[in-house]
């Protein structure tokens, strides 16, 4: 069986959520926000952050230096536009990921893929055909 990305997105946050943390999951909004922007996060706990159901802790994890590829790219996957362009704001962001984010719905996440330093010549390319690019 074949599966699409946003599909294995969903089976891998799925499996995410099941994980039995405790500690995280008793934390307050503001807890989870410092987490999640803490450089020295450990990879474990930004994946369980990614999978909380506050898209502004979500945009923290987006956000942080140390996120891992992998995670980055399944939170360039999020149905929340704002986790998207937080994707694609990260200066760590893979060009890969950049590049299937320059064709995203929505406006403001090809804005942050424009602003990108990473980003590359093929995905600024199609950036400047955007009909949107006023």
């Amino acid at each position: 069986m074949t599966y699409t990305p946003e599909q294995i997105s969903q089976i891998v946050l799925k499996v995410l959520k099941e994980v039995e943390t405790p500690d995280i999951l008793g934390l307050s909004y503001a807890e989870k926000i410092e987490l999640a922007k803490d450089p020295n996060t450990s990879q474990e706990t930004l994946r369980l952050l990614a999978t909380d159901e506050d898209s502004d802790v979500r945009c923290e994890v987006a956000l942080n230096q140390n996120t891992s590829q992998e995670l980055l790219g399944i939170l360039a996957t999020d149905k929340y536009s704002g986790v998207r362009g937080c994707v694609a704001r990260n200066q760590n962001t893979s060009q890969e990921i950049l590049k299937s984010l320059a064709t995203d719905e929505n406006f403001y996440v090809r804005c942050g893929v424009a602003q990108n330093q990473n980003t590359s010549q093929e995905s600024l390319a199609i950036l400047a055909t955007d009909e949107d690019s006023n």
